[in-house]
């Protein structure tokens, strides 16, 4: 998923369409904006779809005001269909408000208990409905101490846009698990899940959100809070990995960088004799390039991408996974015929999606494959909004190397290490490496018997 948000820009919604348009990449499955006019109207819009599904010329016309947040929708099991396309709109006494976030709460069980025992009730399975309730269960009259009060109960990763009818608020996970950015843009102000959004609209860079802070934009600028003295800075090693756009920068590193660099390390611990090197489009591909720079390999492009297919690893079910793999990719058997193939590839989660490509290449002529991941091994689920909730889905937890070399019919296999990828942030940033290594930045509440078994 992804969020965006906009104040004291003329026509919010056009400039928070083309933010969600930049941020797609995050979520596919929905899009929404909510806006609010400076006669105190509020308008809301959403569906399923690509954003440009979604919106179309008046429904931007008819989203008026200079204020707004908007977002995109990744699906899985649990959140999925209309109901939970953001933003949520609700009405109250004090003042109505939006909210759009994205991530995952640790312990949203807990928090619906108790709000459904206090009489509360939910129409959506969203973390940001339960953040609704938690501000209009809080009885004090500023509504920036009932959200800190919310957010403090508040345990996982995440990052929340709350909306009035004349401010914004904009808050990250006290751990920095999600990433948000700040921007300018004019007069006003706009704020990203990735800073890549603001390249398309205009806006200039201003500052990451810092982990454990809520930020509010209103006539009066700028302001800071920290909600949390409990903070670190562990933001999620997949947004590097695989989430975010390599021309996004998170906490002062470049992407792009980050995934190059990673690709060098990779060939310095994981050699392979070989012909040529090919990038999986498109999140390997800058891991690809680092690996033939570093190894002295050709580097070559032997996987070609429809432009026009969705990314597959954030479709709501497997079976839409592994028929995007057969309508995504193409092998180009003019350039893999006969050789002898370095595959790099981001990441190996299920292990469905690696097989199919390597027997693609197989079947367009390719002597042997070397597969070679630019993240170490994923060996346990993701609480955190990566949609890998159980053990029993990953190709590594309960398989060693050569296990799983077999199950994706490689020659030979190979992962970059934990150490590698910290080192590849150039001490930007911490990263959470959960997946990875089992050491989960949060408590897991009703997850811990998940993680055990």
């Amino acid at each position: 998923m992804s969020v965006f948000g906009a104040f004291g820009v003329s026509n919010a919604a056009q400039v928070i369409y083309f933010g969600l348009h930049a941020l797609q990449h995050r979520g596919q499955e929905g899009a929404g904006i909510a806006t609010c006019n400076t006669d105190g109207s509020w308008y809301h819009h959403c569906g399923l779809g690509l954003a440009s599904e979604v919106f179309h010329r008046k429904d931007l016309q008819d989203l008026d005001g200079n204020i707004g947040i908007g977002s995109t929708q990744y699906a899985n099991v649990s959140k999925g269909g209309l109901n939970n396309v953001q933003p949520l709109f609700f009405r109250h006494k004090s003042g109505d408000f939006a909210i759009a976030g994205e991530g995952n709460l640790i312990n949203s069980e807990q928090i619906a208990d108790y709000l459904e025992s206090n009489g509360c009730l939910f129409h959506t399975s969203t973390d940001s409905e339960i953040l609704a309730n938690l501000i209009k269960k809080t009885g004090t009259e500023d509504r920036i101490f009932n959200i800190i009060s919310a957010l403090n109960m508040m345990e996982g990763g995440f990052a929340f846009m709350i909306m009035t009818k004349n401010r914004v608020y904009a808050a990250r996970d006290k751990y920095g698990i999600k990433p948000l950015a700040i921007g300018r843009l004019g007069d006003g102000w706009v704020i990203s899940s990735e800073t890549c959004a603001f390249g398309l609209i205009g806006a200039e860079y201003v500052r990451d959100v810092e982990p454990g802070e809520i930020v509010t934009i209103d006539v009066h600028g700028l302001r800071s809070r920290q909600y949390s003295q409990f903070k670190k800075h562990k933001v999620c090693a997949m947004e590097y990995i695989y989430i975010a756009r390599p021309d996004s920068d998170i906490d002062g590193c470049n992407v792009h960088a980050f995934r190059k660099d990673v690709g060098r390390r990779l060939a310095e611990e994981c050699p392979a004799e070989a012909d040529i090197v090919v990038g999986v489009p498109d999140s390997g591909l800058s891991a690809a390039m680092g690996y033939a720079e570093r190894s002295g390999i050709p580097y070559e492009m032997g996987l070609i991408k429809n432009r026009y297919i969705a990314r597959t690893f954030i479709q709501p079910t497997q079976e839409m996974r592994e028929r995007g793999v057969q309508m995504k990719l193409s092998a180009v058997r003019s350039i893999v015929n006969g050789k002898r193939l370095v595959l790099v590839d981001d990441s190996i989660v299920r292990g469905t999606t690696c097989l199919k490509i390597v027997k693609m290449l197989r079947a367009a002529g390719a002597r042997e494959v070397h597969v070679r991941i630019a993240s170490p091994m994923m060996k346990h689920p993701c609480f955190y909004g990566v949609d890998t909730s159980t053990a029993e889905e990953l190709l590594c937890s309960n398989r060693n190397m050569d296990q799983a070399c077999r199950m994706i019919e490689a020659d030979s296999l190979g992962y970059v290490s934990c150490e590698s990828s910290v080192k590849a942030t150039g001490g930007c940033s911490e990263l959470c490496l959960a997946c990875f290594n089992g050491e989960y930045p949060t408590a897991l509440y009703e997850h811990e018997s998940e993680e055990e078994q």
